[in-house]
């Protein structure tokens, strides 16, 4: 509009709609949108009119004399008057492109009947194109959010008590990631065009399909026997996990389908598409592959989020974390000779968060490295502080997979420079699972930590797939008894020859062998009994805070050694 008020020489243009709204421009600045009410009938008349007008002089013609358009920026008369209908992509025509002057012409070149006829197509032209982008997801040619979203305010509003709406998640979002590595950009869109297909197949009659995401699809269905026949559901889930043919390359997916129930005072205060979401990944999960949105669910996600950005917060924080460190003693001298540094995390308003739950949260959120890397610093600082008061015990930490690689060795070496400790007082706990994982690149990383002088414990061992073949080769110090073998050991005959076969392979294949969940005396004095190196559970100690880990180790003397047995 700017462009053809220069060509023209004219100081105001108006796009001129059907409705009667017009959008003007005032020498090249946009002017606020007309009240249809304001606009003379013969601006509508040329607005509707498939026929471009020109009126040299609005004085000279008795049509335009007393039609005024009442625009705040025209302190005089409009002089000129030209119109140019303007048409979509598809010929419809949708209203006129205007341009006006305070001066009278006495001709319009065709030059310039030119540029108004092209610079009405491109209004055309951009209008469409708008709305298309505005409106339409250019891989399927569905409507997209923003559609979505109008059209179920509109069903809300046409007195429906309620709406159902329906989502549909093509795949979990790394495997989708994975379809586009493997196959590239082209036949993810294919796929993505053959779900909908299916989809839209499956839903009733004159029912709209929207891509509302870039893996997900959702539509409003109609109020009438929405559950009441649940096969409809399980035909819709059979349809999409049957291979789809995508540039004659055949493809299973995963999807998930989520229904939810939405009146109009929830539209208005939340987001059904959030919601419904919530549904259609809960159903990735499930054998059926559909759900109904749960609430309880939903909240326990939010609330998961909420820990995920508090934790990464707490990790830049200096009060909120905190390091408890348990107790290992050697069974043949009743010594401790090490303690496990466990992480405590007190957040301000919600108290004390369970380690299991906020180390699974860093695990899924990618904050583990983040959170290994703040033990490893404040545990090594305090190992260093315990050791300059003469307490010579070892600091054991436990890593997450996440952190075995080729950048491990240069942490631990940093970490140790900077506290002034040797690496051969700290071991590293990694659980079964992980050591016995890709045990070629695993074994080279271990090699090249066990170099440092750092011990490696096996984690939790018998809670994994075990591997024999790997174990006989794994460069580890020692092997940790999972403790859900030994606190039942004193009324369970199984768990208690477990856990003496494991501690006998344990020591002769040359690991130290650990016993964790030792709780009672009982279960003391059986593990006495046992190939078992060190001991570690409640009877033993706690975890206790740093500051009281030095009067413990001066008071603990008084536990029976196998020596004396």
């Amino acid at each position: 509009m700017r462009l053809v008020s220069r060509s023209l020489g004219v100081p105001w243009v108006s796009l001129v709609l059907h409705g009667g709204s017009a959008y003007s421009y005032a020498d090249g600045n946009e002017l606020p949108p007309h009240d249809p009410g304001t606009l003379h009938p013969l601006y509508l008349e040329a607005a509707r009119n498939v026929s471009a007008h020109v009126v040299l002089d609005t004085q000279l013609d008795e049509r335009f004399r007393d039609a005024a358009l009442n625009l705040a920026a025209t302190p005089g008369p409009i002089r000129f008057f030209a119109s140019e209908p303007v048409f979509t992509l598809t010929g419809q025509q949708i209203g006129a492109l205007c341009v006006m002057d305070r001066a009278p012409r006495a001709a319009l070149s065709e030059s310039e009947r030119t540029c108004l006829r092209d610079a009405a197509s491109l209004v055309g032209a951009g209008v469409v194109l708008r709305s298309y982008l505005g409106r339409t997801d250019p891989t399927t040619q569905l409507p997209h959010r923003y559609a979505f979203f109008d059209d179920l305010r509109a069903h809300l509003r046409e007195d429906a008590p309620h709406a159902w709406v329906i989502a549909v998640d093509v795949a979990p979002v790394h495997r989708f990631n994975a379809f586009i590595r493997a196959m590239g950009h082209a036949y993810a869109d294919e796929l993505m065009r053959a779900v909908a297909n299916r989809t839209q197949a499956w839903l009733p009659p004159h029912t709209r399909l929207y891509q509302v995401g870039a893996t997900r699809f959702a539509a409003v269905l109609p109020n009438r026997h929405v559950l009441s026949d649940v096969t409809r559901m399980d035909a819709l889930v059979e349809q999409l996990r049957r291979p789809f043919d995508c540039l004659g390359i055949p493809l299973t997916i995963q999807p998930g389908v989520g229904l939810l129930q939405i009146n109009e005072s929830e539209l208005r205060g939340g987001d059904p598409l959030r919601l419904v979401m919530n549904a259609s990944h809960a159903a990735q999960q499930h054998v059926r592959g559909w759900a109904l949105y749960d609430r309880a669910q939903d909240e326990h996600h939010r609330q998961e989020f909420f820990l995920v950005t508090e934790l990464a917060a707490a990790l830049t924080d200096r009060t909120e974390l905190d390091l408890h460190y348990q107790p290992r003693v050697d069974l043949d001298s009743g010594r401790c000779v090490g303690v496990e540094a466990l992480a405590r995390w007190h957040h301000p308003t919600l108290g004390l968060i369970s380690p299991n739950r906020f180390i699974g949260l860093a695990e899924r959120a990618g904050l583990m490295r983040s959170l290994t890397q703040w033990v490893l610093e404040h545990g090594m600082a305090q190992l260093a502080a315990w050791r300059r008061d003469g307490h010579d015990i070892k600091l054991s930490l436990n890593v997450s997979s996440t952190d075995l690689d080729a950048n491990l060795v240069g942490r631990l070496r940093q970490v140790a420079e900077q506290h002034k400790v040797s690496l051969d007082a700290l071991e590293l706990e990694f659980t079964e699972s992980t050591l016995m994982e890709h045990t070629a690149t695993t074994r080279r990383h271990l090699t090249a930590i066990r170099q440092l002088g750092t011990g490696i414990a096996i984690d939790d061992f018998g809670t994994g797939y075990s591997n024999l073949a790997a174990l006989r080769q794994m460069p580890a110090t020692s092997l940790k008894i999972d403790q859900s073998f030994v606190r039942d050991m004193g009324t369970n005959r199984y768990d208690e020859a477990i856990v003496r076969s494991v501690a006998e392979l344990a020591r002769n294949l040359g690991y130290r062998v650990v016993v964790e969940g030792v709780e009672t005396d009982r279960l003391y004095e059986s593990v006495l009994g046992m190939a078992c190196d060190e001991a570690q559970g409640f009877h033993i100690s706690r975890p206790l805070p740093s500051a009281k880990v030095p009067a413990w180790l001066a008071a603990h003397h008084d536990l029976p050694t196998r020596q004396a047995v």
